[in-house]
C-alpha cells in the first residue's frame, strides 16, 4: 500500500459508511505503477529493449494479448521505468540539441484511441521529446512532420515509442502505423499494443511479445492489492475476490469493473460492506465481451454525456432509436439537437461501445425496431461519469 492510500485510510477511518475510499485504485481504466505477477513478460521486454543498453535501437516490435491481460500497464511501467533510471534530457523546438554521448533513447507511450489521426501521432511524440509544448493546433500535418524528422536527424537524436491499442475502430491498423512512422526509421523504433494473434496480420515486426491472460491466482492477488487500497477495511472478502475471478476468465479489467460495480451497489444501499448480492449485481453489470471502460473515457464530453444518459433509460425508453434519441434529447444537461444524439448513438453503435439488437417481440408489419444495449460496464461508468471534477 503506498503513501497515498494510507493517508486516505487513516482520513476515513471509523467512517463505516465510507466504502470506496481511492476510485483510482479499483478503477479498471487506471493503471498501478508496478504490474502484479508479470514478471516472465517484463524479462522478455527486458531482453528486446537490450540493445538499448548498448547504444542501439531495438528492431519494432508488436506485443499483444487479449482484452484485460494488462498490456498497457506492463508497457507504461516498462517505458516509465526506463525513462526514470535512462533520463534523458530533452531540448526545445529550434534549439541547440544537447546529444546524449550513450546514444539513450527517448521512450513515449502514444495512446492510439487519442492520437487518431497522423497529426496527432507525430504531436503527441514530438511534444513527449521536447521541453517546449508543440502546439495541438494552428499548424498542419506536414509542419509538424517536418520537426519531429528536423529533431530526430541528428543520430543521438533517436526515440522509442509504444504505440498502444492499435487495430481498434478509429485506431490505426498495425500496416498503417508502420506506414506512418516509416520514414523515420533510422531514428525512431516502435512497439506497436494490440489484442489481434500475429497469425492475423498481414505483416509484422520481427518481434513479436505474447501478454497472456492471467492466470486465476495472479488475478487474485491484482483484485486483493487493489481492494486493499480501494475500499475500506473488511469491505469485500476473499471469497468473494475468487468468485468474481472464477467468472472473469483472466481478465483483469472486467474482474475490476465487477468489484468497483459491487461496491457501487453496497455504496448505494449504504452497506459498509459488500455482501453476496452486491458482487451478482456488479458481474451482471459487465458485459461480456466488454468495451474497455478506457476507450468510453476516450470519447468526447459530449458523446459521453449521451451514453450516461443511455445507461439510466429502462427497457421501454430503449425500445427503439428513435424513442432512445427523443429521451436523451429532451433530458436537461444535454444540449444536443435529435440530429446530433441521433447521429452519435450510430456511430456509437458501428464502433461497437453500444449494440443494436432487433426487438423482436416488437408488434405490427416491416422490419422491427432495433433498441440499444451498451458494451461496457454501465454501473462504473456511471459512478465515475457522476464523480465531482
Amino acid at each position: 500500500m503506498d503513501l497515498r492510500s494510507r493517508i486516505r485510510r487513516r482520513q476515513h477511518s471509523g467512517n463505516d459508511a465510507q466504502l470506496i475510499l481511492d476510485y483510482d485504485a479499483v478503477n479498471p481504466a487506471v493503471h498501478v505503477e508496478e504490474p502484479t505477477g508479470r514478471g516472465p513478460v517484463l524479462e522478455q521486454l527486458l531482453d528486446y529493449t537490450d540493445p538499448i543498453f548498448h547504444g542501439q535501437l531495438p528492431s519494432h516490435a508488436y506485443v499483444w494479448g487479449p482484452s484485460g491481460s494488462g498490456k498497457s500497464a506492463v508497457i507504461t511501467a516498462l517505458l516509465t521505468q526506463l525513462d526514470r533510471l535512462l533520463c534523458r534530457s530533452r531540448t526545445a523546438i529550434h534549439t541547440t540539441t544537447r546529444a546524449r554521448p550513450d546514444g539513450t533513447p527517448a521512450f513515449v507511450y502514444v495512446d492510439a484511441r487519442r492520437a487518431r489521426s497522423d497529426f496527432g501521432l507525430y504531436q503527441t511524440i514530438l511534444d513527449s521529446v521536447l521541453e517546449e509544448s508543440v502546439p495541438e493546433h494552428g499548424v498542419g500535418v506536414d509542419a509538424i512532420s517536418s520537426w519531429l524528422s528536423e529533431h530526430l536527424e541528428p543520430r543521438e537524436n533517436r526515440v522509442l515509442v509504444a504505440v498502444d491499442h492499435v487495430g481498434e475502430p478509429d485506431t490505426y491498423s498495425l500496416s498503417e502505423l508502420a506506414g506512418t512512422l516509416s520514414p523515420l526509421n533510422d531514428s525512431l523504433s516502435w512497439i506497436a499494443v494490440g489484442r489481434s494473434p500475429p497469425d492475423d496480420l498481414p505483416e509484422i515486426p520481427p518481434e513479436h511479445i505474447e501478454i497472456p491472460a492471467y492466470d486465476d491466482h495472479v488475478l487474485v492477488d491484482i483484485l486483493t492489492e487493489r481492494a486493499s487500497d480501494g475500499l475500506s477495511q473488511r469491505a469485500v472478502t476473499h471469497e468473494q475476490l475468487r468468485r468474481i475471478v472464477r467468472w472473469g476468465e483472466g481478465n483483469a479489467h472486467n474482474a475490476l469493473a465487477a468489484l468497483l460495480s459491487a461496491a457501487s451497489v453496497a455504496v448505494a444501499h449504504n452497506r459498509s460492506r459488500v455482501i453476496d448480492e452486491d458482487i451478482q449485481t456488479g458481474m451482471d453489470a459487465v458485459p461480456r465481451p466488454s468495451v474497455s471502460l478506457a476507450r468510453v473515457l476516450c470519447l468526447s464530453q459530449n458523446r459521453q454525456s449521451v451514453l450516461r444518459q443511455l445507461v439510466d433509460l429502462d427497457d421501454t425508453e430503449r425500445a427503439s432509436v428513435d424513442t432512445t434519441t427523443e429521451t436523451i434529447a429532451q433530458t436537461s444537461g444535454v444540449n444536443l439537437s435529435e440530429a446530433t444524439v441521433k447521429r452519435f448513438l450510430y456511430e456509437l453503435a458501428e464502433t461497437g461501445i453500444i449494440e443494436r439488437v432487433t426487438n423482436d417481440t416488437s408488434p405490427g408489419i416491416g422490419r422491427p425496431p432495433s433498441r440499444l444495449e451498451p458494451r461496457f460496464p454501465t454501473l462504473v461508468f456511471r459512478q465515475l461519469y457522476d464523480l465531482p471534477s
